[in-house]
Formats: structure tokens, C-alpha cells, sequence
């Protein structure tokens, strides 16, 4: 979850101002978190309550209503302040970038002895219904399970192998096209809110990466939805590479009273596993 939020505040002051370079600073003083932030938070604190359904629904209803002008896309907008509990159909990135507890918490449970194949299920079964609530399209679902999918590989394999894993069983799994390089669709790469437009691009963005910064800035520096990207490829690259504590201490700094506690409540939930 840290890497997303990462690189949620890191690309906040891109998304509407694209860069096409990898060289900016890290974190701006009018960084700030976005939607992508306080619906990850949802996503913990949902898994928290018990991961079912209502769950879900009632985390991304009350959380979005406590930061209303955080950035939602409108039809997530107006369900967040609607009476109405039943998903729209969505095919947009909200699903895979809200998404990377459900990985953490598979991976934390699973128990000595298991099978790690048995514990991707568990994710992917956990992303199926934290997106489903509101983008159960096919493509609202695959970008969500497809960005767990990535971060379970990160966390179960050394650097190498999992970034093989991802490169070779993505595209047969999800159908999506890892060929391209950065330098290949930054220049024509544009602004996209669906999840098969933003969720390959941030999965290669991981997989030329070096380290989290650079995973990081390579997302940003192809423009588009600069935060999502960032959410996403911040969100595997947190589990392949950790967190420098001097990047993780500046970025909690953005956060406010509220959703710092639940990302502490968080983090020893998820320790205690």
C-alpha cells in the first residue's frame, strides 16, 4: 500500500501538467494526496472489517464522502453520495489503483507450509470483489487482478524471476501487451482513465525499473494519468525493491490525521498476520 501512495503524491502535480521526463523532483512542496490515496485507504480499511462485499461498499462510500473533492471520477462520485449499492459497469483504472492491500494482505496470509499459488488465488479473489462493487466490467476486473497478480509476484520471487513471471504469464493470463518500452510509447502516449490503457503501461514501467524511485519516475514520465500510473507501478515496485525509509517519512508527511491512522492500524494489522 505505501508504494501506492507513493506514487500517488509524487505524480499528483503531473496529471494535469504531464512531464516526459524522468527528471523532476521527487516530491514538490504542492504535492498532495488524490482519490487514488483515499480509496487505497478504503481498500485496507475494508479488507479490515472483514473483506466481504458490504464491506467494500460501505469503506469506498465513507471514505469518499469524507474527502469529497478529492478527484473521483463522475460516475464514482455520484455513486459515492448515491443511496444505490449496485456497481455501474466500469471500466476505468479506479479498480486496479485502489487494489494493492488486497495483495499485501494475501501474501501476509499465508501460512507455513502453503503453497504460494494458493495464496495469488486468494488475492485475485480479493481484487474480483473490491472491484466489483462499482467496476465489475471485465476490464475493471482484469486491470485489478492483473495489478495483484504482478505484486504477488514481486513478493513471492527474487527481482529477476518476477519480473520474467510478469512479463511472460500477463499477457497469457490478461491479455495484455508488455512488448513496448518506455521510450516507445512515451512519445504518443496520452491520457486515459481505462484500466487497459494504464494498468500494461504501469506494469512495464515496473519492469525497466531499477529501484522504487525509478519505477516510479519512469511512470510519471510518460504523461497520461501520471498519478495512477504511479499508484500502480509504485504499488508492485514496493514489494520487489522496499521502501527507503527517507522516502517513506516524506510521504507520510502528506497525509492527514485520519488516513494516517488507518495506514498505522494498517501496518500492525497486517504485521500481526
Amino acid at each position: 500500500m505505501l508504494g501506492a501512495i507513493i506514487g500517488d503524491i509524487v505524480g499528483s502535480v503531473y496529471e494535469w501538467h504531464n512531464i516526459k521526463t524522468k527528471d523532476f523532483p521527487l516530491f514538490r512542496d504542492d504535492c498532495f494526496f488524490t482519490d487514488d490515496t483515499v480509496m487505497t485507504i478504503a481498500t485496507a480499511d475494508a479488507i479490515m472489517n472483514g473483506g466481504e462485499v458490504d464491506n467494500f461498499i460501505d469503506a469506498y462510500k465513507k471514505w469518499g464522502r469524507l474527502y469529497p473533492d478529492a478527484g473521483y471520477g463522475g460516475r464514482f462520485g455520484s455513486w459515492i453520495h448515491s443511496d444505490d449499492r449496485k456497481p455501474y459497469s466500469s471500466w476505468g483504472n479506479g479498480s486496479a489503483m485502489r487494489v494493492s492491500p488486497c495483495a499485501e494482505y494475501a501474501f501476509k496470509s499465508l501460512y507455513p507450509g502453503d503453497r504460494p499459488e494458493n495464496s495469488i488465488v486468494h488475492a485475485r479473489q480479493l481484487a474480483n470483489i473490491s472491484a466489483g462493487v462499482t467496476h465489475n466490467h471485465p476490464e475493471g476486473i482484469k486491470g485489478a487482478e492483473a495489478t495483484v497478480y504482478c505484486i504477488m509476484m514481486a513478493y513471492g520471487y527474487g527481482l529477476e524471476a518476477a519480473k520474467k513471471h510478469i512479463r511472460e504469464d500477463v499477457p497469457l493470463l490478461f491479455g495484455y501487451d508488455l512488448t513496448g518500452t518506455l521510450d516507445e510509447i512515451r512519445p504518443t502516449y496520452h491520457f486515459s482513465e481505462s484500466c487497459q490503457d494504464t494498468v500494461p503501461q504501469a506494469i512495464i514501467a515496473f519492469l525497466e525499473s531499477t529501484d522504487l524511485e525509478d519505477a516510479i519516475r519512469n511512470a510519471i514520465s510518460l504523461g497520461g494519468d501520471s498519478d495512477t500510473l504511479a499508484v500502480i507501478t509504485g504499488s508492485i515496485a514496493e514489494a520487489a525493491y522496499g521502501v527507503p525509509d527517507e522516502i517513506k517519512v516524506k510521504a507520510l508527511s502528506f497525509l492527514d490525521k485520519p488516513l494516517t491512522e488507518v495506514y498505522e492500524r494498517w501496518v500492525a494489522f497486517i504485521r500481526n498476520r
